[in-house]
C-alpha cells in the first residue's frame, strides 16, 4: 500500500529574505528627509525582530532590550529616539 503525502510550508517558518536589489531613494530631499527614513526603517526592523521574540508590551522592551535585538540583527545599536519609536510602533502597531 502506497502512502503520498504532502509536504506544504507554512508563514513564517522560514526567515524574511529582503530583494536582491534595493530601491535607490529620491534624490534632491533635505539631509534631514533620509535620516528619518532611515531612522523609521531601522525600527520597523527592529519592531518585527521583538515581535518575534515575544515583546508585545511596550514597557518589556527595555532600550537594552532593543539594543541586544539590533545586535542579533547584525545592525548598530539604535539611540535613544530610535527605541523611543519601536515602543511607539508596538504601542500603536495592534
Amino acid at each position: 500500500m502506497a502512502v503520498a503525502t504532502v509536504t506544504t510550508r507554512t508563514a513564517g517558518t522560514e526567515p524574511f529574505t529582503p530583494p536582491a536589489r534595493k530601491k535607490r531613494l529620491p534624490a534632491g530631499r533635505p539631509r534631514e528627509w533620509y535620516v528619518s527614513h532611515n531612522r523609521r526603517l531601522k525600527a520597523m526592523r527592529l519592531t518585527i525582530a521583538l515581535l518575534d521574540t515575544g515583546v508585545y508590551q511596550p514597557s518589556s522592551a527595555s532600550n537594552d532590550r532593543i539594543r541586544a535585538a539590533a545586535d542579533r540583527l547584525a545592525m548598530h545599536p539604535p539611540s535613544d529616539t530610535t527605541c523611543r519609536m519601536v515602543r511607539a510602533l508596538i504601542r500603536y502597531g495592534r
